[in-house]
């Protein structure tokens, strides 16, 4: 490794839909941008001796009223998009992530979303606060899916896995 290498970190989100019978409606990938704060966060834990985040939540991005991303973006400030809350589960489902190897993190189970409306999804997110449309925590990432958005319906399920790698470029 020579003394210029740097530091890569970032992952995807890849999500299946699934309607009320079992049957594959669509699936996407999210590649995300991970924030600012997200950014700080780790140097914060690893260099700084703040406490770490031990458990993680991922959530939706509703295509309503979306205007676009900002790696600045926090939890309590993002007013180019608003968090989907039409599913039934009371929070935010958690990203239950193995250990690291090879650089890379991922979650073995998928998260479920269980939809309870018509609505059209945009990307998911990675924060660390499990209150369902809450504005507290820390916002990891951000992704849009790559196909563009996503109509769900009543009863869809939305199977999401996330995998974080971090690499010297």
């Amino acid at each position: 490794m020579s003394a210029s290498s740097r530091l890569f970190i970032g992952g995807f989100f890849h999500v299946e839909c699934y309607d009320r019978s079992g049957k594959l409606k669509w699936e996407s990938l999210a590649k995300n941008g991970v924030t600012t704060p997200g950014l700080n966060h780790i140097l914060d834990v690893e260099f700084h001796g703040s406490a770490q985040s031990t458990t993680w939540y991922i959530s939706l991005i509703d295509s309503s009223g979306y205007t676009g991303l900002d790696p600045t973006d926090t939890m309590g400030s993002h007013a180019g998009w608003a968090e989907c809350t039409a599913y039934d589960e009371a929070t935010r489902p958690e990203w239950t992530e193995g250990a690291a190897a090879g650089g890379v993190i991922t979650n073995a189970t998928r998260v479920n979303f269980t939809m309870n409306a018509t609505k059209t999804v945009k990307g998911a997110f990675l924060v660390d606060n499990s209150t369902r449309g809450g504005s507290t925590g820390n916002l990891f990432c951000t992704a849009l899916f790559t196909g563009g958005d996503q109509a769900v319906e009543d009863d869809d399920v939305l199977k999401v896995k996330y995998t974080l790698t971090a690499t010297a470029a």
